[in-house]
């Protein structure tokens, strides 16, 4: 470790003095694991099985920072639960889309009751053991309504909690924070500040009247059951960004990192000088190893999505008075995923019943010319004075005409020779097949709308079916190098060259709504409105019973 890093963990004993958790602790040592590291596995997973922290051992079989001291750093929140915490979770959501991100959304809804603080590995079970005494000793006086405020300034919006309910509340953070300090010998501040339940934090000001309309609509009245919660997280990646991986990921080089999908890694920004464009650097949250990974494959996650749940207590005078442990530290977002996820089911399931003489064809475009020549390809198929030539065979034939010149098929690449035959093959299949095609629609992109044309070609529909461009499919714009969205042809342009473009057609999305560097959910967000748009349009034609076709560009 750094001289920094030595002098910050000093405090942190070398003696481990054995008031552990034999249950969880000596499977892990009968499997010739140290001490020092199964106590390290079981505080960074909530200590809540065996099999989950000889699971975090594995994967960190290789983790430089393995055998150093560095314990993680804890915090107690008060959250809601119940009709409350989905409203603020609706509220979160609602805000996002309309306001985009703030530092609010990094975290979920809580009240701050003690900032966090280092405890040794070897005495979390204590914090335990003071979180619940707090408990126990306020629940009788803990308020049946915490009453919630709304405060609104330039750059903060939320709610503050006053009176005697804030009193009752302070009180119990500073008892867990007594009972911390005698049993784990931790120093932890409770909060002695305003009590407050954050909605937006560091937001541009002209959102704070939408911001204050979207608060205003959340109901106060409903019963909430208060829970206090006792999380931990990583005090080395406290001020990095972090990411979540969306795709699976195999390295190519030594120095890379493997990734699957739900990876969180953690990025500092002040030490990408070695990466290349479109690479960063980052630590792995499930292995703690080092290295470099396409950016691409990633997507911004929040603050807390690396924090683990450890116990909670939750105030509730008709519950069971000891406190209650969590077996699943995202059991609450879990839940709301599974909700979702049924919603969808029984949409997806409904739409199969009305369209059961319907359906619909996704199709990728063909080889695209800049996947086999590279980056650089445009600059090996053109002349000084930007004139197009064939330098290999698999470059095409030639290139449309494009008003800004051949320099705007940077961005926007054609199909390579093998992928015009690769759109061929697949028309003269769907030929074959019988299958009969009654609508098409395509991404703005080249490679798409000329995918689209071979195909009915290869149909004998080039000249029946016109082909709509639909924005909404273009692919995630993350993926696109830049800060704008490439430039793509119009449809002059598209008809000049000869392909049979819809013109009257209205787009779900249209292309000046493009967002450069877009979420990944955003990007899924925007492919299922547009999609949904498309089938809903479709149906309302009864006369139509044949397949609908999309070019989609991924």
């Amino acid at each position: 470790m750094a001289a920094g890093e030595t002098q910050l963990y000093a405090k942190v004993s070398n003696k481990l003095k054995g008031r552990s958790t034999p249950l969880l602790l000596e499977p892990l040592l009968a499997m010739g694991f140290p001490v020092h590291t199964s106590l390290k596995a079981l505080a960074a997973t909530g200590r809540k099985t065996a099999e989950e922290a000889l699971a975090w051992l594995h994967g960190h079989c290789n983790d430089p920072s393995l055998d150093d001291p560095i314990p993680q750093e804890y915090a107690l929140f008060l959250c809601p639960t119940g009709p409350l915490l989905e409203k603020l979770q609706e509220f979160w959501r609602e805000s996002k889309r309309q306001c985009a991100k703030n530092r609010a959304h990094e975290v979920f809804p809580h009240v701050t009751l003690c900032d966090f603080f280092t405890c040794e590995d070897q005495k979390v079970e204590c914090l335990y053991e003071a979180l619940k005494r707090a408990g126990d000793r306020l629940l009788g006086s803990f308020p049946m309504a915490v009453p919630l405020a709304l405060h609104s300034s330039i750059s903060y919006l939320g709610f503050f909690i006053n009176g005697s309910p804030a009193d009752v509340i302070r009180e119990f953070a500073m008892t867990f924070a007594t009972e911390a300090s005698l049993l784990a010998d931790c120093t932890v501040k409770p909060c002695t500040k305003q009590l407050h339940l954050t909605l937006a934090h560091k937001f541009y000001p002209h959102h704070q009247r939408t911001l204050e309309q979207l608060a205003r609509a959340i109901p106060l009245g409903h019963g909430c059951q208060w829970t206090a919660a006792l999380y931990s997280r990583d005090m080395r990646f406290v001020h990095y960004q972090t990411l979540r991986a969306l795709f699976q990921y195999q390295p190519q080089n030594a120095d890379e990192l493997t990734l699957s999908p739900g990876d969180y890694i953690f990025v500092d920004p002040t030490q990408q000088d070695e990466a290349s464009e479109g690479w960063v650097i980052g630590i792995s949250q499930r292995t703690g190893c080092r290295g470099f990974l396409p950016e691409n494959y990633t997507d911004r996650a929040s603050e807390s999505d690396t924090w683990v749940k450890h116990r909670t207590y939750t105030f509730s005078l008709a519950a069971d008075l000891n406190s209650r442990k969590d077996g699943e530290a995202s059991s609450r977002r879990s839940g709301e995923f599974l909700s979702q996820t049924a919603r969808s089911l029984s949409s997806i399931q409904a739409l199969q019943a009305t369209v059961t003489r319907k359906s619909v064809l996704v199709v990728r475009h063909g080889e695209r010319v800049d996947q086999i020549f590279g980056k650089s390809w445009l600059q090996q198929c053109s002349t000084p004075d930007g004139k197009y030539y064939r330098p290999d065979l698999n470059f095409p034939c030639s290139l449309p005409r494009r008003s800004r010149g051949i320099k705007d098929f940077e961005n926007d690449p054609p199909l390579s020779s093998c992928g015009i035959f690769q759109s061929r093959i697949a028309g003269d299949a769907l030929l074959d097949s019988g299958i009969r095609i009654s609508s098409v629609f395509a991404s703005p992109a080249l490679r798409c709308v000329q995918t689209a044309k071979l195909i009915l070609e290869e149909l004998k529909l080039e000249k029946k079916i016109k082909i709509r461009v639909e924005p909404g499919l273009f692919e995630w714009t993350k993926w696109e190098s830049g800060k704008t969205t490439p430039t793509l042809m119009s449809l002059d342009e598209l008809r000049e060259a000869n392909f049979n473009i819809d013109t009257d057609y209205r787009p779900a999305f249209p292309l000046s709504a493009l967002m450069p560097a877009e979420s990944y959910q955003e990007y899924v967000d925007r492919c299922t409105a547009s999609v949904l748009q498309i089938v809903n349009t479709q149906l309302q034609d009864t006369t139509k019973r044949s397949l609908l076709l999309l070019s989609l560009l991924q």
